[in-house]
């Protein structure tokens, strides 16, 4: 069979995504989001913080969607694991929470000054890890 004009599909590239949440209604909220996202991919979920350093030391997302406020391993020492152990992988943290209702001890850590900082736009910008679509 004859190409015409290149192979779009295979040049295209791909951002892996891991979702992180114990709230079945956040993970299929952000399911949902991914899938509309062109150049996105919703690669695996996980419900704790155990899972999903896990997962990600297995799959190696570009990115992790990542929730503070879960069981044993909450989202803040998953995300310190995560990113000394895989410097590559760009941890995002969500809260239903406003920033002055997280403990206090959150607010002192490295990970959430980071991220915050990034909301607010005082990140450089960032290129993402990629791969090539299927």
């Amino acid at each position: 069979m004859e190409q015409v004009g290149g192979d779009q599909e295979a040049d295209a590239r791909v951002v892996d995504v891991l979702v992180v949440d114990d709230q079945a209604p956040f993970r299929a909220a952000a399911r949902a989001v991914i899938a509309r996202v062109p150049g996105f991919e919703l690669v695996a979920e996980a419900t704790s913080g155990e899972e999903a350093v896990e997962l990600v030391g297995r799959l190696r997302p570009a990115v992790v969607l990542m929730d503070i406020n879960m069981g044993v391993m909450d989202g803040l020492e998953a995300t310190r694991i995560i990113t000394t152990a895989y410097p590559d992988t760009f941890v995002v943290l969500v809260s239903t929470y406003e920033l002055i209702d997280l403990p206090p001890s959150a607010l002192n850590r490295r990970i959430v000054r980071s991220a915050v900082g990034a909301v607010h736009g005082q990140a450089p910008t960032r290129t993402w890890p990629t791969r090539r679509g299927p």
